[in-house]
């Protein structure tokens, strides 16, 4: 989740893509459905990244760091097509 320029994790199994975050002045809080699924301290500058213990199944390979992309800053993770190919699957298998 993108907060003020810097990054928070969610778990995997978060279901949305929408989620609810309160910012206070000493953290961010994130809610799925009203339930809270992760407490980070906030992080001060910008791209910077949060990540929980828990939040991730599968530890990132080096190979799979975000490339520069576009404009200074940017950065487009890389992954293999076949998770669009299962999510496509999924959404064809919810319209049925």
């Amino acid at each position: 989740v993108s907060v003020g320029g810097n990054y928070y994790s969610v778990p995997d199994a978060t279901r949305r893509r929408v989620v609810e975050v309160h910012s206070l002045a000493d953290e961010i809080r994130i809610f799925e459905d009203d339930r809270l699924i992760a407490r980070h301290p906030l992080l001060e500058g910008r791209r910077q990244r949060s990540l929980l213990d828990g939040h991730r199944r599968h530890q990132r390979r080096n190979d799979d760091l975000p490339l520069p992309h576009g404009f200074t800053g940017q950065q487009v993770a890389r992954r293999s097509l076949d998770i669009y190919a299962a999510i496509g699957q999924q959404l064809a298998g919810a319209r049925a």
